[in-house]
């Protein structure tokens, strides 16, 4: 916990402070004068409020994605499935995570481009292309292909905390199978369904390396901007100023989650 708090929590501390500053326009060099210039351009240029606005949106569009796909799959693991089933889909759900993220990223690339196997599949058999490689689509796809492990997991094991005997008392009193699981097995899951969304909205909220691989021009996001303005532009308090963006968003984020009872179930 010490070192925890030493280095992310220090780090956080020096991020902040370096927002503070700006950078001399002839030498490059960062000037340590305290000012919110780099706060007013990203609250007063339109592009920039796209930017967060199309990242923030994105990442909750993943997160309601991955919890569609997701419940139903660790509603039938913790309920329905038999024992030697359930270790089988668990292995299913966690093997995409012994593969490379990078190695993952491109197999989608090799889907999804003008050439790649959807466009092929889809004209072999007399259908138009969908044409969605290096598009928002394309990244949406990938982004809740990538995190779907990270909802299933805490999905499954609230459903597994849910008493079967309130099932069955609820079926007792004359409940059908959909109002069972309106009344009863949605409130209880929704602590596991809240927290999976902590780790998919997060995720997809700072990613830039997606962006980059699988974006199109029109593709631009807080973590890719964030790269390009330390790594290209080398405006890194700029960069710092909206890197706490999503912190921010994270911050409220996590108070609702917490308030939901989502801790509960990491």
């Amino acid at each position: 916990m010490a070192w925890f708090v030493l280095i992310y929590l220090a780090s956080l501390v020096l991020l902040l402070i370096t927002a503070f500053w700006s950078i001399d326009p002839f030498t490059t060099q960062i000037v340590q004068v305290w000012n919110i210039d780099n706060f007013r351009i990203i609250l007063t240029d339109p592009t920039y409020r796209t930017i967060i606005g199309r990242t923030a949106g994105l990442a909750a569009l993943v997160t309601v994605t991955d919890v569609v796909l997701a419940f139903p799959l660790a509603y039938y693991m913790a309920k329905v499935a038999s024992r030697r089933v359930q270790s089988l889909l668990f292995a299913a759900v966690l093997l995409p995570l012994w593969a490379s993220y990078l190695a993952r990223v491109y197999a989608w690339i090799l889907i999804l481009n003008h050439s790649g196997v959807l466009n092929w599949s889809l004209q072999s058999i007399g259908l138009p292309a969908a044409n969605i490689g290096y598009t928002n689509t394309a990244m949406w796809l990938v982004f809740s292909y990538i995190w779907l492990p990270f909802m299933i997991i805490p999905t499954y094991a609230a459903l597994e905390r849910v008493p079967d005997s309130l099932l069955e008392a609820a079926a007792d009193l004359g409940a059908r199978r959909w109002r069972s699981t309106l009344d009863v097995v949605l409130p209880l899951a929704l602590p596991g369904v809240v927290a999976g969304s902590i780790f998919t909205f997060s995720l997809t909220l700072g990613d830039y390396i997606t962006p980059i691989l699988v974006g199109g021009a029109g593709s631009q996001f807080i973590g890719n901007v964030v790269y390009a303005n330390v790594g290209i532009a080398n405006n890194v308090p700029f960069a710092a100023a909206l890197a706490t963006v999503p912190v921010l968003i994270m911050a409220v984020y996590l108070l609702t989650a917490q308030r939901l009872g989502a801790f509960e179930a990491l």
